[in-house]
């Protein structure tokens, strides 16, 4: 492997294929199934990629993208703390 090779990942709602450091990962912690916004990737476990896009992250909630994925229920609080860190 290279060192200039980039880590790709796809948007779950909109399918974008873009660099990982553009995207927000959102876990599902495999030991207590705690939902995480994981920025630092220090969270092991079930995990999904979003846009930092406002709509994008919008549609993906309203219908239900990020519960599907990570087969589990997003939190009232996880999905403010996402629309907090989107609005920086």
């Amino acid at each position: 492997m290279t060192k200039d090779k980039k880590f790709k990942r796809q948007c779950c709602y909109c399918k974008l294929i873009k660099d990982k450091k553009d995207l927000v990962r959102i876990t599902k912690n495999y030991k207590d199934g705690s939902i995480n916004i994981n920025q630092n990737n220090e969270v092991q476990g079930r995990s999904v990629y979003i846009c930092k896009n406002h709509e994008c992250l919008e549609n993906a909630l309203k219908k239900r993208k990020l519960d599907v994925f990570l087969k589990s229920f997003i939190p009232e609080n996880i999905k403010n703390e996402l629309f907090d860190l989107l609005k920086n």
